[in-house]
């Protein structure tokens, strides 16, 4: 496909060719590259700072609702997983399998080969409800041991044939939830609440508008009984899983013998809840805020919330400008923002001016200080926003800036939320009728029309409906409608609407 002439920073741009620009935006603001193993990643400073900021947010939420944080092991024994026989069904093509405990010299070819085979076994975890079971099972012996509540900051490998960095690699960075309780009322309690947190953070500080709601039966996290997501709307309008949490009932307890003694002095099954979110965020906020300049970062989640330019000509001038930009950068790093200081830091590279805006406005960096001789002596500075145009400046008085700095990077975080939510309801279609749901998908233009809502039976027969149009169920809503309305699929009676959209 032959381009348009680069007017931008991004080449190819978000119309030209979206999965492109995509990786083109994360190479060039250094989020990560691919790495020498096919299939994974590595996450460069930059796009860890913004990991590292998710991590602290979030793990601050969820201490703040009685979690602790543990760790397990890596590596599972094969028999863990067979225990439960869905929940192995649902991963096993993406299980990746420790056969041998030692390399060797090859006598014959050369080299190194593996050997001493292991008696059973291991896979690398692709998530963590066995291993994470079968310790429960020793810790629960009675109801005072309930609830437990524990998450876990680790990595996962599943094989992934075609990956894409952020959204889908072969291994991959999250937090994963696993709690166990005495009711099931307690467990359900449990998974929505844990959904709201989830819902409330990405909301919040990743600036990202989801829909909140629970998959049809089809859609399951293999194992589950309930499935609850949030489901966000990128710039291509594919939907993306932001996060999920997982109503598990006794089914992991069973399988682990996860059991204790109730206060009636019976012996009961436990009731267990999993919930994680994962580096994909990472790529969500790459592909619902960035521009064809290059990637934008919601202040709340940012590395940097500013950087400052020094702009000199000779020696004398380089003196003075330092002096005053790193007084500067002291002054706004002592002002609070969304709870902690501000991140602030002086760029004094030598390269050209040019090429140093660039590399900040390609990060994505909310807030760009421009500082010469000519602003001290005026005591003003040159201001650049993040979520405005490249080229859109404004001078404002250095007293005055450094008071309202907080009240600038709260209003970029919400231009930026209120800009991905107009776009979001402007993609979303209610559907009638099959026809009506069969035209909306069936055509290469679907990624300029977004969602379908529509009534749907939760039932697997409508996956026939789907497959053929390469479209997926996302979730249910929540709330049930008093009235309700007729299954375009089935034309049953049902009372929630179901969202539907082509997704990553």
């Amino acid at each position: 496909m032959e381009y348009s002439k680069m007017v931008t920073a991004i080449y190819p741009t978000r119309k030209e060719n979206y999965s492109e620009w995509y990786q083109q935006v994360i190479i060039a603001g250094e989020l990560a590259e691919n790495s020498p193993v096919r299939g994974c990643m590595v996450i460069r400073p930059w796009g860890y700072g913004v990991w590292e900021a998710i991590q602290r947010d979030l793990d601050s939420r969820l201490k703040a609702t009685g979690h602790e944080n543990a760790y397990f092991p890596l590596l599972i024994p094969l028999s863990y997983l067979e225990a439960e026989a869905e929940h192995v069904e649902g991963f096993a093509k993406e299980c990746a399998v420790v056969t041998h405990h030692k390399l060797v010299h090859d006598e014959v070819n050369g080299g190194l080969k593996p050997a001493g085979e292991l008696e059973e076994p291991l896979v690398i975890r692709p998530t963590s409800e066995t291993i994470i079971g079968a310790m429960y099972a020793r810790w629960v012996k009675s109801y005072r041991d309930l609830p437990v509540l524990i998450n876990q900051w680790a990595n996962v490998v599943r094989w992934e044939m075609r990956t894409r960095m952020f959204l889908r690699t072969s291994e991959f960075l999250w937090q994963e939830g696993h709690t166990v309780h005495a009711t099931e009322e307690e467990a359900m309690e449990e998974t929505l609440m844990i959904l709201d947190l989830y819902h409330k953070f990405v909301e919040e500080v990743l600036a990202i508008p989801v829909i909140k709601g629970e998959k049809p039966c089809f859609e399951r996290f293999p194992g589950a009984v309930n499935t609850y997501t949030i489901e966000a709307m990128m710039q291509d309008c594919k939907a993306l899983q932001a996060g999920t949490s997982h109503f598990l009932g006794q089914n992991f307890a069973k399988s682990s013998k996860i059991q204790f003694l109730d206060r009636d002095g019976q012996q009961k099954y436990a009731w267990t809840t999993s919930w994680g979110v994962s580096t994909r965020m990472v790529g969500g906020l790459i592909m619902t805020h960035s521009d064809d300049n290059g990637f934008v970062v919601p202040p709340k989640i940012a590395p940097l919330h500013a950087v400052i330019l020094p702009i000199y000509h000779n020696e004398d001038e380089k003196a003075q400008v330092l002096a005053f930009c790193e007084n500067l950068r002291e002054q706004l790093s002592n002002k609070v923002y969304d709870r902690n200081f501000l991140r602030v830091s002086v760029d004094d590279r030598d390269i050209r001016g040019g090429e140093k805006a660039w590399g900040w406005i390609k990060k994505g960096v909310p807030v760009r200080i421009e500082v010469g001789p000519r602003d001290i002596k005026k005591k003003s500075l040159c201001i650049y926003r993040r979520d405005m145009e490249v080229k859109q400046k404004e001078f404002i008085d250095v007293d005055e800036f450094i008071i309202k700095m907080p009240m600038i990077l709260d209003s970029i975080q919400n231009v930026l939320f209120n800009m991905a939510l107009e776009f979001r309801e402007k993609h979303i279609t209610y559907i009638s009728s099959l026809d009506e749901f069969n035209d909306f998908f069936s055509t290469d233009l679907n990624q300029e029309k977004g969602f379908a809502c529509c009534y749907a039976v939760d039932d697997i027969v409508i996956e026939n409906h789907l497959k053929p149009l390469k479209v997926t169920a996302r979730c249910m809503f929540l709330e049930r409608e008093l009235v309700g309305g007729e299954c375009i699929f089935t034309g049953e009676k049902v009372t929630r609407k179901m969202i539907f959209a082509k997704a990553y």
